[in-house]
């Protein structure tokens, strides 16, 4: 059985997952800045974002992390509270189990994606989050997600899987 299969089965016994935040970086290694809406174009990115027009059809055009892997680094971190900013994904969402998503797709507002691999945490996590912050995301980095139709997605959207792959 495919990787994407063995994933895939779990679809039926997912809820739908909420959007919370929404982060673009305007160029590399600047600050994210968080926005209440933004246009997702198919095959580039999130428009606004730095790496939109960089990269196409690349695999990593989007980035998400759930609230629940943040609360867990927060833990593993010791730190009370984490800005989603500092952790340098796009989106983030509360209620459903991410790394159950790798390699399927799914809908936030009116664009649908494909999630295509896990995002590991990089080393500037550890400068980001002290002495082992990158080793506390291991596991928890989110994922890398490719924009497969344009749509505007805004804070609050649903993330639906596309159930009936």
């Amino acid at each position: 059985m495919t990787q994407k299969r063995l994933i895939g089965r779990y679809l039926k016994d997912l809820p739908d997952g909420k959007l919370h935040w929404i982060g673009l970086r305007p160029s590399h290694k600047q600050p994210m800045q968080s926005v209440e809406a933004v246009h997702a174009l198919a095959r580039l990115g999130l428009e606004g974002d730095h790496r939109c027009y960089k990269t196409p059809d690349s695999g990593r055009q989007v980035t998400l992390i759930s609230a629940e892997f943040i609360r867990i680094i927060e833990t593993y971190t010791g730190l009370e509270q984490i800005d989603p900013a500092l952790l340098r994904r796009n989106l983030v969402v509360s209620g459903i189990n991410l790394n159950a998503l790798r390699h399927q797709q799914f809908r936030i507002g009116g664009a649908l994606f494909e999630a295509t691999a896990l995002c590991h945490p990089c080393v500037r996590m550890d400068q980001t989050l002290g002495q082992g912050g990158a080793a506390a995301m291991l596991g928890y980095g989110g994922l890398c997600a490719r924009i497969l139709e344009s749509g505007e997605i805004r804070l609050g959207d649903l993330l639906v899987p596309l159930r009936g792959q």
